[in-house]
């Protein structure tokens, strides 16, 4: 499914812009830019500088130029082996959604209740996974940008572009891409295992790793092959016992408050442990008649209630959920004249069994049932009512199950290469695809479960009413009569009657091919003008069905053709595609090449043309200006686009359990309304998506000072802007849309005819969405090699990074402040790294120190009285021994003390550390 989507600090108070500068000011920074080891630093100190996979030139992703002293317009930050290690995660989307340009949302704990479980996207600046472009070695790849099917310990460095970047790389890159590169040099035998634990003794996991390398042909070619494998068991609902953070609600308490319209309203309070599925108990609450607020044991007799008997939905549901991965690729290259043909091919799987939610069609059971029933209780019989209500959270029959796998298999070819004078050319062409599967076990067939709950006495026993009665043709022989009183005594026949599994099997496919030239035509009186140009082409299909059970229909109260599910999630088969056929090009001027001044214009345009769509212009230009060798200063505009991907024209129906804000409240509601009910929220594709356009402005620049050798700093400004985004609109919004007379928005929603109550709500993607985002990038290192100050072999390495997103706007609504889970897209103003890392041939130490800024648990509900949210500061630390030369021994210790994200009314923790304390270790064997 997609969404569109303590008091704390390290210095007194909750001052973020204070803690964040002093990280910064204590540190230091990478330059955002193209980073090389210096030259006049010797081999030990080199290797020390170069600790995070930048020892030799990079050539950074943001542009399409590569040549040497390049130093383009668009931010850049490089992460190599030094973060990733220091972040000990199960692979390496959650290292990214640590980076502070970086909103964690899908991870093992935000997707829990997801079918998107086993997906693991990045979310570049809180704009939705999909504006942020992924490549591996430069190239798309197929499968939702699933870094799961990442083999981690191929990664040589990653590249994180900050800043539009479409007309280099085309749709998605609108937040900025995020480009994996692998080690395609690998060399010898490299193995690993590896291990963690919470300190609360669940959430464990274990994996291993591979890899081999090695020249043939006197050198001219390549050969290399990895993989990993990870079993991760994720944290179950038992883990909800030991963090007291879930299960939170806001309750009603006295007072006078304002909502975020200026008008009077409840004043609601954030508590740990409310529950919030009112009377309904697992075994039965009876709802109305005499008998009116006992419960039924589990024996089927009734008692009074007691508080234990009270629920709250979320903890039913996995705290993490599980995930086995396996990740390879194999690379093989050979060099022919003055060019290298290669062939590569790459193998994942990410695979999720999991206790799913409780289907709320018939779990939450609100049911009359005739006085005459044939396991009625006695105590109930002799009232001699004719009908009561029963309440019941059936977890015994309607706790669904997960069962997916999904599965790539990617293979390419190309030849890069040079000819004439400096001139560069490459050429590929890949074929992906990914197939999924997804049963729902357990799902609830209301039709089946009304017949079977209509219990009557018969001599020859208990059996559903249809087939007691006379009339044959009202029967239905399959029918098992059930049993709803108290938990458990349903039969199994009579569970397997009322349920049943939804299922889905789907391929999606990618074929892209490129091509592309560059080189120096012509120089200028400041030096050569450099342009690259290309064209690319990329075919996507997606070819979907359902299981038999998905395509029946039965008739609804008005005649209309149905699911037989009660919540369905995959409503019709599908099968759709695109095409898109593009060109590009990009130049780089120098128009000042003096020994103090030198400056660069760099201008790119891409020219796309769509099937759906039809054809759509992007561009940047930006430019540079070095002085005095010391300081950069760097701008760039950019117009981008994202076109609707594959799965947002075409994905069929995801289903999700939300709270929803009921801003269209009925005239005269019924008994037992409720304004924020928990909803099942039905999102999916819609072919009539059109591209969405951004604009982007960076402004910035990067110092490094020769009177301070190893230290830089680069600080820089964004500012995005999306009209016509392509979104899932939350409920909030959708019922003030029909509050506001938009008939479409009112379509999107279903209330009970009792009580007007919401119920359901359709939130299919639609070009309705309008994004801003505005912040500023803060970067600073210090590589400091011992030798300059002791005899100590090694070096220290100092690094910080920070973003203040001053706003991050959707649809009129700043979410920027908002940081608690309810807060749909809410993320903190600050976020900031910092780590030091000790490095020798034989042994490391690492201290990582990552800052959440507090804010508003929720500024679009000023009634909650205790909105204020505390920042959050959490403490890592790491160390690794090498022993005889090949084995190399590590640990980690993720969140040392144990900090408490805030209270936690839905699930996971999108922007704090909702897990806790976690150990880490391992072993790596290199030959």
């Amino acid at each position: 499914m997609k969404a569109f989507l303590g008091r704390a600090g390290w210095l007194s108070g909750s001052g973020s812009a204070l803690a964040v500068a002093a990280v910064i000011l204590c540190a230091g920074s990478a330059s955002a830019q193209t980073t090389a080891a210096s030259a006049d630093e010797t081999p030990e100190e080199q290797a020390g500088a170069g600790e995070s996979g930048d020892e030799t030139e990079i050539v950074v992703t943001g542009s399409r130029i590569e040549r040497a002293g390049f130093e383009q317009p668009t931010p850049t930050t490089v992460l190599g082996n030094t973060e990733i290690r220091q972040a000990a995660q199960p692979n390496l989307q959650q290292v990214l959604n640590q980076q502070p340009q970086v909103r964690n949302s899908s991870s093992a704990t935000t997707n829990a209740a997801s079918t998107n479980t086993g997906v693991a996207s990045v979310d570049l600046r809180g704009l939705g996974a999909a504006r942020t472009l992924t490549l591996i070695n430069g190239r798309r790849f197929v499968g939702d940008n699933n870094l799961n099917f990442v083999p981690t310990n191929l990664v040589e460095r990653v590249e994180l572009v900050t800043g539009g970047a479409s007309a280099a790389w085309g749709s998605d890159a609108v937040a900025g891409v995020v480009n994996i590169i692998l080690n395609d040099k690998l060399e010898g035998i490299h193995l690993g295992a590896n291990t963690g634990i919470s300190s609360r003794g669940d959430g464990f996991r274990y994996g291993f790793d591979g890899a081999f390398g090695t020249e043939f042909a006197g050198g001219k070619g390549h050969f290399m092959i990895g993989a990993e494998y990870l079993r991760d068991k994720g944290i179950g609902t038992t883990g909800f016992n030991d963090r007291p953070w879930f299960g939170a609600g806001l309750v009603t308490v006295p007072g006078s408050c304002i909502n975020a319209g200026g008008l009077a309203a409840p004043c609601r309070e954030l508590r740990p442990g409310v529950p919030n599925l009112g009377p309904l108990t697992y075994g039965g609450t009876v709802l109305s008649g005499a008998n009116a607020g006992l419960v039924f044991n589990n024996d089927g007799t009734l008692r009074a209630a007691r508080p234990e008997d009270a629920i709250n939905l979320y903890t039913t549901i996995n705290v993490a959920s599980p995930v086995e991965r396996i990740g390879s690729y194999a690379r093989l290259s050979y060099d022919i004249g003055n060019a290298t043909i290669w062939v590569d091919a790459a193998y994942g799987r990410a695979k999720t069994n999991q206790s799913f939610i409780i289907d709320p069609a018939d779990a939450v059971l609100v049911s009359v049932l005739l006085g005459d029933n044939a396991f009625l209780p006695p105590q109930l019989a002799a009232t001699g009512e004719p009908f009561f209500v029963l309440g019941r959270y059936s977890r015994d029959t309607f706790f669904t199950r997960l069962d997916a796998t999904r599965e790539t298999f990617e293979g390419a070819v190309g030849i890069d290469g040079t000819f004439g004078n400096g001139w560069k050319y490459s050429a590929h062409f890949s074929h992906g695809e990914v197939d999924t599967t997804e049963l729902l076990l357990n799902s609830s067939i209301p039709g089946n479960f009304a017949r079977a709950l209509d219990a009557v006495q018969t001599a020859g026993g208990i059996a559903c009413r249809v087939n007691a009665d006379p009339d044959p043709t009202n029967d239905d022989p399959a029918c098992v009569p059930f049993n709803p009183f108290g938990e458990g005594n349903a039969s199994q026949a009579a569970a397997d009657y009322v349920r049943g599994t939804q299922s889905i099997f789907g391929t999606r496919k990618l074929d892209s091919a490129g091509i592309e030239l560059q080189g120096d035509p012509f120089s200028t009186w400041a030096g050569p003008v450099t342009v690259a140009v290309g064209a690319e082409a990329r075919w996507e299909e997606q070819i979907q069905d359902n299981g038999a059970l998905d395509k029946l229909r039965v008739p609804d109260a008005h005649g209309n053709p149905v699911s037989i599910f009660g919540s369905p999630l995959y409503a019709e088969p599908l099968n759709g595609g695109f095409n898109v056929k593009e060109a590009f090009a990009e130049a780089l001027v120098p128009l000042i090449n003096g020994d103090q001044v030198k400056v660069e214009l760099n201008g790119a345009a891409r020219y796309s043309d769509y099937s759906r769509s039809g054809g759509i212009w992007s561009w940047k230009v930006g430019g540079t200006a070095r002085l005095f060798d010391s300081l950069l200063l760097r701008v760039t505009r950019s117009r981008d686009i994202r076109a609707p991907s594959i799965g947002e024209l075409f994905n069929a129906s995801g289903l999700a359990i939300r709270e929803a804000v009921d801003r269209d409240p009925p005239a005269a509601p019924g008994p037992g309304y409720d304004p924020n009910p928990m909803v099942r929220v039905t999102e999916g594709g819609n072919p009539d998506l059109v591209p969405e356009i951004s604009r982007t402005w960076t402004v910035g620049g990067s110092f490094t000072p020769s009177f301070f050798q190893g230290f830089s700093l680069s600080v820089d400004y964004y500012d995005i802007k999306i009209n016509g985004a392509i979104g899932t609109p939350d409920t909030a919004s959708i019922t003030a849309d029909c509050a506001a007379g938009d008939t479409e928005a009112c379509d999107r929603i279903t209330r009970d005819p009792v009580s007007g109550t919401i119920t359901d709500v359709r939130a299919t993607n639609a070009n309705i969405a309008s994004l801003r985002t505005n912040g500023i990038d803060i970067e600073a290192a210090y590589v400091l090699p011992m030798s300059r100050v002791s005899n100590m072999p090694g070096a220290l390495r100092f690094r910080a990074l920070a973003t203040y997103v001053n706003e991050l706007v959707i649809d009129g609504v700043n979410k920027a402040g908002s940081v608690g889970d309810i807060a749909i897209g809410g993320i903190p103003h600050w976020r900031g790294n910092f780590s030091a890392t000790y490095q020798s041939d034989t042994y490391g130490l690492d201290l990582r120190i990552r800052y959440v800024g507090g804010g508003k648990f929720d500024a679009s509900q000023p009634n909650i009285v205790n909105n204020d949210v505390g920042a959050r500061t959490y403490v890592d630390l790491g160390a690794q021994f090498k022993v005889a030369d090949k084995f190399t021994f590590f640990g980690n210790v993720r969140n040392l003390f144990d900090k408490d994200p805030p209270l936690v009314v839905q699930l996971g923790g999108f922007n704090y550390d909702s897990v806790g304390r976690y150990f880490t270790a391992g072993i790596r064997l290199d030959f």
